[in-house]
């Protein structure tokens, strides 16, 4: 039984229907009390918590099964987390599921978050969100100045593969030494409308073609190639896990 029906049927089996109806109301995840009590209780699930901040990261995409595994040792540090993408597109109002899903994994983490729109409405205590546009190198830098060290950072912004190539190459230098990078929705490489490709799988432009080249990084100490130097990302990445449409960067 879930949590909202557990209370419901002790509602329901204490008052009048007629008092229920007034009631059963509360017992849903809109109602901002009855979601943080339900994230108290459930604060170390990422599934059970996408379920209760209705981010698609479960339940659609099944991606928190992963961050479970990857970000477990990080739970209970202070540590600063950047998401790119808010949700909501350009509605204002809308957006906010996911970094409210960080805040309540991580007790005593900082979560930031920026977005092409303004999202500045779902700013609170730990979550603080800037405006702007991710392919914008200046912009990105300036924030990381104004954050400080990043523990974390995950790419759910527009998907357009210029943009998380651009993202990539301008925040994975700026992430801490032991950081972790992730990029969502890497299908997209397969949609041309988002700069991808239908059938070939070893495009120069798409994000996917790009991360599978640095798994040789990973293996650079082994070229027999005479005089090679080392690139930035064979010297700073430690490992690589891909998953459908997902791929998690350890600096």
């Amino acid at each position: 039984m879930g949590l909202k029906s557990f209370f419901r049927n002790i509602v329901k089996k204490s008052v009048s229907e007629k008092q229920y109806e007034k009631l059963k109301s509360f017992f849903s995840y809109d109602n901002k009390f009855f979601r943080n009590l339900a994230s108290a209780i459930h604060f170390d699930d990422l599934n059970k918590l996408a379920t209760i901040h209705k981010t698609d990261k479960w339940n659609l995409h099944w991606y928190t099964q992963h961050y479970q595994k990857h970000f477990e040792h990080l739970k209970n540090k202070k540590i600063n987390l950047l998401e790119i993408g808010v949700g909501g597109d350009e509605d204002t109002q809308k957006g906010g599921n996911s970094v409210r899903m960080w805040k309540a994994f991580f007790p005593y983490a900082n979560i930031f978050a920026l977005d092409l729109h303004d999202k500045s409405k779902h700013n609170e205590k730990r979550i603080k969100i800037f405006q702007g546009d991710q392919s914008d190198v200046t912009f990105l830098q300036n924030v990381v100045k104004q954050i400080g060290e990043v523990d974390i950072i995950i790419d759910d912004g527009s998907h357009i593969n210029e943009h998380v190539l651009v993202t990539f190459k301008t925040l994975f230098p700026l992430l801490k030494k032991g950081g972790i990078y992730v990029i969502e929705d890497t299908q997209t490489s397969y949609w041309p409308n988002y700069g991808g490709h239908l059938s070939d799988f070893n495009h120069p432009d798409t994000m996917l073609t790009f991360f599978k080249s640095l798994t040789d990084s990973l293996n650079h100490k082994d070229f027999r190639i005479p005089n090679y130097q080392p690139s930035y990302h064979d010297l700073n990445i430690t490992s690589m896990h891909f998953y459908r449409n997902l791929v998690v960067i350890y600096k």
